[in-house]
């Protein structure tokens, strides 16, 4: 190794300021990597899918390849961080993991996609076999949790020792916490509206509640907007429930402060990135054990697990924090606390650095 900073490329599919959960995060760590430089290495990221119309996306993956090309030529690339998600994702950045290999440059996947078991299990098998390739061939793998790490284990045993867990993280909430007059309780979902995260659930589960002003509730995204809102209509519940649409960062971090409980009740996720920024807000966090949230969520102590699709648990779990106020504030306190020792961006930056320079000395 030289003493020269350390060249890494990262690919994400939408870009800056993207709305995917990969963007959102990797907007994240290009905010610490520009707030405090780290002389150990020099980070750049290149868009594979691009904002705007699928159509345009051959486009950006062929100019990202032409990057990495000019990179390579230039001596201004050590490492390709490929982020991966499932379906079009897959299949740009299988592309761009075999032209890596072509221009000997090492690689490391970053899995974040939640259908990516379901999308691997159902695929052809040349494309199986494509996705098995990519893997064998990539200097590491990081996973946001242990369900994942014996996911890839099992598809391609050989990779087992090249599999590092990095969950994801968030930053401390910028705005402090505003406490509400009324004393209702306030629930909070950030997502994409529909039927994966688990939103007719909520809407049903939020319809056993009594209508009696005690709480109320923000469905946050983008996704089945008009359908849910006419749902929560169908339900009488539009004195309670205010769908805002899709969210922006800044409107993010209000409502996380103006929230008591953040609730996600998907039926698949990788990690979900709203439960971390829920936890590091200091919010009684209800989700579902899907994906990696039980390496992070355990029941009654960092948050409360239901099960999937089941709109009876969830009401049962808003009304034990609507009942015991206490036991919400010790849910969100000892959440604020793991947040801060294991899901803080600072440190999730580090750890990355550290992932990139264990890959270049093997590579060395």
């Amino acid at each position: 190794m030289t003493n020269r900073p350390l060249d890494v490329l990262i690919a994400t599919p939408l870009g800056k300021g993207g709305m995917g959960g990969i963007d959102r995060i990797m907007d994240e760590v290009r905010a610490v990597a520009r707030r405090k430089p780290d002389a150990r290495v020099r980070v750049r990221f290149s868009t594979t899918r691009g904002q705007g119309s699928i159509l345009l996306a051959p486009l950006h993956l062929a100019l990202f390849l032409l990057r990495m090309t000019l990179l390579k030529v230039s001596g201004r690339i050590d490492i390709l961080h490929i982020n991966l998600s499932s379906h079009g994702s897959v299949r740009r950045k299988t592309v761009a993991a075999r032209w890596a290999r072509l221009l000997g440059i090492p690689y490391i996947i970053h899995l974040h996609g939640s259908r990516f078991r379901q999308f691997w299990d159902e695929s052809p098998a040349r494309r199986a076999g494509g996705i098995a390739a990519m893997f064998a061939s990539a200097s590491r793998i990081i996973v946001l949790g242990n369900v994942w790490k014996r996911f890839i284990s099992e598809k391609v045993p050989g990779v087992a020792k090249r599999i590092v867990i990095v969950p994801n993280a968030a930053p401390k909430p910028v705005l402090a916490p505003v406490k509400d007059e009324t004393g209702s309780l306030r629930i909070l979902f950030l997502g994409k509206i529909g039927t994966r995260k688990g939103v007719p659930q909520l809407v049903e589960a939020l319809s056993m509640l009594p209508k009696d002003g005690t709480w109320r509730a923000i469905i946050a995204g983008d996704g089945d907007v008009e359908e849910t809102r006419q749902e929560i209509e169908r339900l009488a519940l539009s004195d309670y429930v205010v769908l805002p649409g899709w969210v922006g960062p800044r409107q993010v971090a209000d409502l996380l402060s103006r929230s008591d409980v953040l609730i996600l009740p998907s039926f698949d996720e990788n990690l979900p990135m709203s439960v971390i920024e829920g936890m590091a807000a200091g919010l009684a966090v209800v989700a579902t054990p899907v994906g990696a949230v039980e390496d992070i969520i355990t029941h009654g102590k960092t948050g409360l697990l239901v099960p999937p699709g089941d709109a009876k648990a969830i009401a049962a779990s808003i009304s034990l924090l609507l009942q015991q106020p206490q036991m919400r504030n010790d849910l969100g306190e000892n959440a604020e606390r793991l947040h801060a020792a294991k899901l803080e961006i600072g440190m999730y930056f580090e750890r990355l650095i550290e992932v990139w320079t264990e890959t270049l000395t093997d590579n060395s």
